[in-house]
């Protein structure tokens, strides 16, 4: 694609230090932007941590991850991907919370998804903790349930904490699958670990279908085998990809609001994303990076990272 508004500020013309931030240096494209409908994948800040259960944080990570991302350049390093030339990508802004009010937050959300799929543009967004994904899919999969590529330390199948009907980061998935939003046959989870209150998670998984890779058999296994299975579950149908960068193991990415031991490291947790190649992704979210708990940066760096190879897998489903 020649045009070359759609392209990202070039360090070679502007320091990647100056400038106003935006997602990957790419241009910030509102809802009356007269190229608005040109847009085919839409970077979205989701600065909202309403359903964290312990520390919160994340609702700072959109910003932590635009500024970080201006030391992305124009080319995959490892794969030749360039998704600048393959795709109309642009920053579209942060989806504006309500930070006292959860419901109506996300109500919101799942309002600005459902406009976003009305006019065909893919979301690629910024978290915010892990519940706002259930109202991208909301937005975005009421007419067709998608499959799922879930990298995560934790299932997020839990039912409402509390006895109640509280959402919580702790239960978008099932959630998503009892609303239909998500084909269990077609989900996995990989990298789960750390300690549990209880199997209620996993009782859940085994009874609707959906397979789950603990982080020690991901280990034991490998990571090109276990992505092969990955690819065969979700398969060639449309598909979304969740990423917890607690995924991660907290040595490499502190900045999390639960950090679990055991991890992969960062080459790892770059790699099983690549392994994505070939999944129809439609929608992708980076989420729980938690700024706070990490001073140095260097989370939302990796995050940002994470971040481009998913937009590198997306912009191939095109």
């Amino acid at each position: 694609m020649g045009d070359s508004f759609f392209k990202p500020i070039s360090g070679m013309d502007l320091p990647r230090f100056a400038g106003i931030p935006t997602f990957m240096r790419l241009p910030h494209v509102g809802a009356d932007h007269p190229r608005a409908g040109e847009v085919q994948i839409g970077l979205i800040g989701l600065p909202f941590d309403g359903g964290v259960s312990n520390r919160p944080g994340a609702r700072h990570g959109p910003r932590a991850l635009r500024d970080a991302s201006t030391m992305i350049r124009a080319q995959n390093g490892a794969t030749g991907v360039r998704p600048f030339n393959l795709a109309r990508c642009a920053d579209l802004g942060d989806v504006g919370p309500n930070p006292v009010d959860g419901p109506d937050t996300l109500a919101r959300f799942e309002t600005y998804y459902a406009g976003l799929k009305a006019r065909g543009i893919r979301p690629l967004s910024a978290g915010g903790d892990h519940l706002c994904t259930l109202p991208v899919l909301r937005g975005i999969a009421r007419a067709r349930p998608l499959g799922l590529v879930h990298f995560d330390s934790h299932t997020d199948l839990y039912p409402a904490y509390f006895g109640g009907k509280t959402l919580t980061h702790g239960n978008p998935f099932r959630n998503a699958v009892e609303e239909g939003l998500l084909d269990p046959k077609r989900m996995i989870q990989i990298g789960i670990r750390g300690t549990t209150y209880d199997n209620v998670d996993t009782d859940f998984a085994k009874a609707n279908g959906i397979r789950i890779i603990r982080i020690e058999e991901l280990f034991a296994r490998g990571i090109a085998d276990v992505m092969a299975e990955a690819r065969d579950i979700v398969g060639t149908d449309p598909a979304y990809l969740s990423y917890d960068i607690d995924f991660v193991d907290p040595a490499v990415a502190p900045g999390t609001g639960t950090p679990e031991w055991g991890g992969p490291n960062a080459f790892e947790a770059i790699q099983v994303v690549r392994e994505c190649a070939g999944m129809a992704i439609i929608g992708a979210d980076l989420v729980e990076v938690s700024p706070p708990f990490d001073p140095s940066g260097n989370t939302a760096w990796l995050g940002a990272s994470l971040m481009f190879e998913i937009l590198c897998i997306m912009v191939g489903s095109l």
